[in-house]
């Protein structure tokens, strides 16, 4: 099975609706391809969250006397019209919902789809960058040049990766530059610039920018906060454990710096 056939089918893979050869064909690709295995994992905590976060709201009972009451009627369902007129305008009014319907399904599924897709593949790039982030706390993993002085920093990287992040002395301000190292996210070698506000990690994450400029995105995952903005045509990642009031002070000082 192909990849591209893989992804069509996750979907229905999931709620267990193909047959049981496809699910086990599915599963046999699952399980010796990472790329579609880390897709189905974005689909799965996508379609969680989802749950998680839908309402639902409970019918009001003066709603529901109202629909009683008018099922109650005696010519609820008795148009007081001939056989043959009620025939040509009741179907045009039933196939007229019917079709309505049938067009509300399919443009809802369509934008679902499309708000999944790009859903899953943030939430997979992001995913990325906060289990990088927790590698990086292990002994041993945070810098691989360790230095508190910018001009020592930013060289390091030229010929390591195709591009320079900016790497601001923060230290006036409480937050202190530590380092930087090469990580690897989404198959690709990132600059990685290390800071620290008291005993609290700072990893600032570097990409050039695939698309339209865009605001500052929020947001938290296994506790800890991630902050993401675009500026000179890369897209920069700060994650760390520190508050979040305290991580947006260093974002807008680095943007500045």
């Amino acid at each position: 099975m192909r990849c591209a056939e893989c992804t069509e089918l996750l979907s229905a893979y999931m709620d267990e609706e193909l047959t049981r050869d496809e699910q086990q064909e599915v599963h046999e690709h699952l399980t010796t391809c990472a790329e579609c295995s880390r897709e189905e994992q974005a689909l799965a905590l996508t379609s969680r969250r989802i749950k998680e976060n839908f309402m639902r709201h409970s019918t009001p009972d003066v709603l529901k006397a109202r629909i009683r009451n008018a099922l109650a009627q005696d010519d609820a369902f008795t148009p007081a019209t001939p056989i043959s007129a009620r025939t040509s305008r009741v179907w045009p009014r039933w196939s007229t919902l019917a079709a309505a319907g049938l067009v509300v399904a399919v443009v809802s599924s369509t934008i679902t789809a499309t708000l999944v897709r790009r859903s899953t593949a943030g939430s997979t790039l992001a995913g990325a960058i906060v289990d990088s982030h927790i590698r990086s706390l292990m002994p041993g993993h945070l810098t691989d040049v360790v230095s508190t002085d910018q001009h020592q920093v930013i060289p390091w990287f030229n010929g390591r990766v195709d591009l320079s992040p900016a790497v601001p002395n923060l230290d006036s301000t409480g937050f202190l530059l530590t380092g930087g190292r090469i990580d690897y996210i989404d198959g690709r070698a990132v600059p990685v610039v290390t800071y620290k506000r008291r005993q609290h990690v700072i990893n600032v994450y570097a990409r050039r920018a695939e698309g339209p400029t865009t605001s500052a995105t929020n947001e938290s995952r296994n506790g800890f906060h991630m902050i993401e903005w675009q500026s000179g045509g890369l897209d920069y990642w700060a994650v760390s454990d520190l508050n979040s009031a305290e991580l947006e002070q260093f974002i807008a000082l680095f943007k500045r710096g």
